[in-house]
């Protein structure tokens, strides 16, 4: 890692719930095991391998200054090669956060299934579409995140069944984002709060709270 990614993950060292060289020395760790199974499977985009820390690292840990004590399960949705789940859980390792990861492909679930178990994270993987996802057995998710899965307006409908009132969801979007919300606002209504991405100068996180339908 270069020292320009050192100090970009810096930034987010206050959040972190270990020494800053911990955490970096498991987020290499994660970053070899990614490009060992992206030699099979298409974890992340190979466009994107050569800046995987400020693209696929530091954009997952960019949510954590958004995080609060009490949003203790947290749902990442269409977690594909684990981002942002993965950076997040071991930044957060050792605190009450617990990480459920929904994915459909079977070789992507066997990796996540993999990464949790080698860096030791309070995560679980769930297996199969996100529609099918049943909250009387996973329990609501108090937080929900989401990169680079579907528009505004798709995320609520998946999400709406899987949360509480009190949940809010913390989506990464594009320079769309704006039509997006305009797009939801005619299904559902929603506070909406837009955080300039640290790592793309497009990209934006949109914090989401009361969600509910239109009537």
């Amino acid at each position: 890692m270069s020292d320009k990614s050192i100090d970009l993950i810096s930034t987010w060292a206050p959040y972190f719930s270990r020494p800053l060289p911990s955490v970096v020395g498991d987020l290499e760790k994660l970053e070899r095991l990614v490009r060992k199974w992206q030699t099979a499977q298409n974890l992340v985009s190979r466009e994107t391998l050569d800046a995987f820390w400020p693209r696929h690292i530091a954009d997952s840990l960019q949510v954590l200054p958004l995080f609060t004590k009490a949003e203790t399960k947290i749902f990442d949705l269409g977690s594909g090669g684990g981002f942002p789940a993965l950076p997040l859980a071991i930044a957060g390792k050792g605190t009450k956060r617990h990480f459920v990861l929904c994915e459909s492909n079977a070789r992507k679930i066997a990796f996540l299934r993999t990464a949790i178990r080698e860096f030791g994270l309070d995560a679980e993987v769930i297996a199969g579409r996100i529609e099918t996802i049943d909250s009387r057995e996973t329990g609501r998710a108090d937080l929900v995140l989401s990169r680079a899965l579907a528009p505004l307006n798709r995320l609520f409908e998946l999400a709406f069944p899987l949360i509480h009132p009190q949940a809010r969801l913390i989506f990464h979007k594009g320079r769309e984002n704006l039509s997006e919300i305009e797009a939801a606002g005619a299904n559902w209504l929603f506070d909406v709060v837009r955080h300039v991405s640290a790592t793309n100068d497009q990209g934006t996180l949109l914090e989401i709270g009361n969600l509910r339908p239109r009537s």
